[in-house]
């Protein structure tokens, strides 16, 4: 009964995470509209999941600030509000250069070759690439760099972070800047993973604040 109620507990640990990433991707491509009132039971039949990692899920989103917990089971998603997400970008800035630098510092083989991977990946794509598919590979390349800083405390500071920026990118992408500032995003990608692959720290925090900005 004891490996049993472990073994209940990690797949719930692994639910919730799905959950989480699920609702994150509804939260990014605007599925669920800033400032869209929802009940935790539509969140379910939108991911496809039960309630226990839904409501874990829905907590963690609450504390990262995406969602807002509302009376009687009711949520809001965070509007956009664009003088936090300013200042928001500005603490981003600043902690993927330090992400950057560590990352650099204590890669792997492994990190390396995953970095080569994205790298080419994106390289070929880069012409065509969809905005689902790119925020795919930003996505991967985003945790690649924190598991390679080692500091695994930032997965949980960065990840809303990113969210947040992710949000605000598709709205510019899909109302102002089109196919264009898909590319342009993308090569601003390669050119940071192209100064880390050459160990050049001061180049990709560079190029990394130009990202940013």
């Amino acid at each position: 009964a004891g490996m049993e109620g472990v073994w209940s507990l990690e797949q719930n640990r692994d639910l919730t995470t799905v959950a989480y990433e699920r609702i994150e991707e509804l939260f990014v491509a605007m599925r669920i509209a800033p400032g869209e009132e929802i009940r935790t039971q539509d969140l379910q039949a939108m991911v496809d999941l039960g309630r226990t990692p839904v409501h874990q899920a829905v907590r963690r989103l609450a504390a990262e600030t995406l969602l807002e917990i509302r009376p009687r089971n009711g949520l809001r998603v965070t509007p956009i509000d664009l003088s936090r997400d300013k200042r928001l970008a500005e603490l981003r800035r600043d902690l993927n250069r330090f992400v950057t630098s560590m990352a650099i510092r204590n890669m792997t083989a492994n990190d390396r070759a995953a970095l080569h991977y994205l790298r080419r990946k994106l390289a070929a794509e880069l012409k065509e690439i969809s905005l689902d598919a790119f925020n795919a590979i930003d996505k991967s390349f985003d945790r690649l760099v924190i598991r390679a800083s080692g500091e695994r405390f930032l997965d949980r500071v960065l990840s809303p972070l990113h969210a947040i920026a992710r949000r605000i990118g598709f709205l510019h992408i899909n109302q102002l800047s089109h196919r264009e500032g898909i590319v342009g995003s993308a090569e601003r990608h390669l050119a940071i993973m192209d100064f880390m692959l050459a160990g050049s720290e001061e180049k990709a925090c560079a190029a990394s604040d130009e990202l940013v900005a």
